[in-house]
């Protein structure tokens, strides 16, 4: 690879952007946050900078999250956040303009993808491509995705599920629902505020499900205690929770996933569908990382599901693999020099 042809992937995800670069691998994992100042709407801070704003800000600054639901809600912002990350990744001295591939959610629409790929080029982008993001978890998942056989790959994300059987390079049957990570946990805060009168922030709510949830009830519960304010004095108060309320929390959730993947079996071809049987679901994305999910789609599903490695990097992953055998992608890519 020449010092002239830079290239970077990029996994513009709802929670995280990722970023990638061939050789190198992940060389940024930020959370997809700005900070930007009420007055003048000027950007103060980015990434993990932002982040630690969240919650904590006074009045004149918005902590925002340029990407609602896997998709640009603000393009000015999500603007700014690529050159950042651009920037960073290929360091101050980048004299050459790289070619930027970025992920886009499988149900995004045309209109959403151009602008991805023009706010990639204003950013700085010699050439900028994107493919959707169930062939780039595929692809980083290892799975042969030029085959003439049918793959299912189910990847949970922040701020979407996205659902997609994948044959000779293409997307047969796919969907994508907002119910993702983000979901789970402002459904557990809920939960909690609902039980115990206890108001809990996102990030604790984020803590509960890593440190104790999971998709099926336990035998041997997990338990943790956690911290909020109480509703009715307004002072701090602790309480202990256990792994099987947060399953009864997140029942809703996790049933939406679980229609979303039922959804796509039923609309995919006879022929693929028994290829899916014999070499079963690949699960990607950072929330399917959930106790026990592959076991809950098995379940209701019939189908066996396995946790893709390193599941929260597929998606960056399979970015890099697609930027080194741009050709052999060319078919699921959308351009724009």
């Amino acid at each position: 690879m020449s010092i002239f042809s830079q290239k970077i992937g990029i996994d513009l995800g709802t929670a995280n952007t990722l970023v990638f670069l061939p050789g190198k691998g992940i060389v940024l994992n930020e959370p997809s946050v700005v900070a930007v100042s009420e007055e003048d709407n000027e950007i103060l801070a980015i990434g993990n900078e932002a982040k630690t704003m969240v919650g904590k800000t006074p009045d004149n600054i918005i902590a925002y999250r340029p990407m609602k639901d896997g998709v640009i809600a603000d393009y000015r912002i999500t603007e700014a956040m690529l050159r950042y990350y651009i920037r960073k990744a290929l360091g101050r001295f980048a004299i050459f303009k790289p070619d930027v591939l970025v992920s886009v959610p499988a149900g995004v629409s045309s209109t959403e993808r151009r602008a991805v790929v023009e706010a990639a080029v204003k950013a700085g982008a010699k050439n900028a491509y994107v493919i959707k993001e169930p062939i780039l978890a595929a692809i980083g998942a290892g799975i042969p995705i030029h085959e003439a056989r049918g793959h299912m790959i189910v990847d949970i994300g922040g701020g979407t599920t996205d659902v997609a059987v994948i044959s000779l390079g293409g997307i047969v049957a796919s969907t994508s629902v907002k119910v993702a990570g983000n979901k789970v946990d402002a459904a557990i805060a809920e939960y909690i505020k609902r039980t115990f009168n206890l108001a809990i922030g996102d990030k604790t709510a984020e803590e509960i499900k890593i440190k104790v949830g999971s998709a099926i009830p336990l035998e041997e519960e997990l338990s943790i205690t956690i911290k909020g304010r109480d509703l009715v004095t307004g002072l701090p108060r602790s309480v202990e929770i256990k792994t099987n309320e947060i399953v009864k929390a997140i029942t809703r959730e996790l049933r939406l996933m679980i229609e979303a993947i039922k959804t796509v079996l039923q609309d995919t071809p006879p022929e693929l569908s028994s290829d899916i049987i014999d070499v079963g679901i690949t699960m990607t994305g950072g929330s399917s990382q959930l106790r026990n999910m592959p076991e809950l789609v098995f379940r209701r599903t019939g189908v066996k599901a396995k946790l893709a490695d390193d599941a929260l990097f597929c998606v960056a992953k399979g970015t890099g693999e697609a930027l080194n055998h741009l050709e052999v992608y060319k078919k699921s890519i959308i351009s724009k020099r």
